[in-house]
């Protein structure tokens, strides 16, 4: 089945009861039972609920995997994966990471003495140097957020395999339109369902999505034990979502194409970071793992203040200045106050996340609009 055509129906026949196309939004914490433990599947809304289960379904089917769990957040799901972690194990990851994930790594889970690293994987082999007896998992994103770094899923996949190491992927930025990183390799992967997925910005979700079995029964029980599950509503907001999934990521695409590149000619626009270019480090790994390039731009201010930073950020009319990505409207966002505030400032520097830069999640609007706003902003 192709990607659209899974988008729209995966997990989702029709309603048994009603013949309903469309999923009912189950609205009940808890369900009829014929006596004791004899029951339609579904004991408690905190564990299962069909409307979600349609969800968890679909996601599994995007991602060419076989077991879904969705979550309240992305957030949610990280914390998940972590839960599965033990004082004095040790995790590799990213130098370029979402600020969130930052946090969450450094301020809950590393006082409880799991020790984390954060490396560049621009080259993989960087990684078997942090390999010891104690290491437990790799958590990567790809592109990574938000300089767009592109991480060889394929070949950090086989050191994990060498070394018997969880990989866990953080597919947000590409969507499983652009990306399956299980078919790569990977164990795990995680999406803030709130951003591509959904779609239109009216939810706060997330997700994980695997293959082996008992991985999926030691997260669920993760999942159904601490409850950080979504509802129905918005599960089948993000089912409506999806439907139009591959439709939305063209559109991205194409939006993106075409403002990277005018951004790249433009005088006020320093560094442009779009994995589509060929001398963005790694393109040709990005063109070998992912089907397209993506709505996903940053770019620097040509030797701007941080008051003339915020100047050009406050200024767009058709981009909004606001957290989050992967609407269909357009954003702008200043990782430095907004989504990477939680990272201290020589790290974020370290790695390109400077004073001067913006990120854009481009929308699906009518580009030339979309160029006009940027050419009024620059100016």
């Amino acid at each position: 089945m192709k990607f659209g055509t899974k988008a729209i129906h995966a997990g989702q026949g029709p309603d048994p009861t009603t013949g309903a196309v469309m999923t009912p939004i189950y609205q009940t914490s808890t369900y009829w039972q014929k006596s004791p433990g004899d029951n339609k599947g579904y004991e408690y809304s905190r564990g299962t609920n069909p409307t979600r289960k349609a969800l968890e379904d679909c996601l599994a089917a995007l991602e060419n995997g076989k077991f879904g769990l969705a979550f309240s957040s992305g957030m949610g799901a990280t914390d998940a994966v972590m839960k599965m972690l033990r004082p004095g194990d040790e995790v590799i990851t990213g130098n370029d990471l979402y600020g969130g994930s930052y946090r969450m790594f450094t301020k809950l889970y590393a006082p409880f003495g799991i020790k984390f690293h954060f490396i560049d994987f621009s080259d993989p082999e960087n990684i078997r140097q942090y390999i010891n007896e104690n290491t437990r998992l790799i958590w990567v994103e790809t592109p990574t957020n938000p300089t767009m770094q592109i991480v060889d899923l394929s070949a950090v996949a086989k050191i994990a395999k060498e070394n018997k190491l969880l990989l866990a992927v953080d597919n947000t930025f590409a969507s499983p339109y652009l990306q399956t990183p299980l078919d790569l390799g990977a164990d795990i992967v995680m999406h803030s369902v709130t951003k591509y997925l959904g779609g239109h910005s009216d939810v706060v979700m997330g997700a994980l999505i695997m293959n082996d079995e008992k991985l999926y029964k030691d997260l669920f029980f993760i999942y159904n034990a601490t409850g950080a599950t979504p509802g129905p509503q918005d599960s089948f907001l993000v089912l409506r979502g999806i439907k139009t999934l591959h439709l939305r990521m063209k559109a991205h695409c194409e939006n993106g194409r075409q403002i990277a590149a005018f951004l790249k000619g433009h005088p006020k626009a320093d560094k442009v970071y779009w994995p589509g270019f060929p001398d963005h480090p790694n393109h040709e790994i990005a063109k070998k793992q992912m089907r397209d390039f993506g709505g996903m731009i940053s770019f620097t201010l040509k030797d701007a203040s941080l008051e003339e930073t915020f100047r050009v950020a406050s200024s767009f009319k058709v981009f909004t200045l606001a957290e989050s990505l992967g609407g269909v409207e357009s954003l702008v966002n200043h990782p430095v106050t907004m989504t990477h505030a939680s990272i201290p400032k020589a790290d974020r520097d370290k790695v390109g996340v400077t004073d001067n830069l913006l990120r854009l999640s481009v929308g699906v609007e009518d580009v030339e609009d979309l160029l006009e706003d940027l050419k009024q902003a620059l100016s």
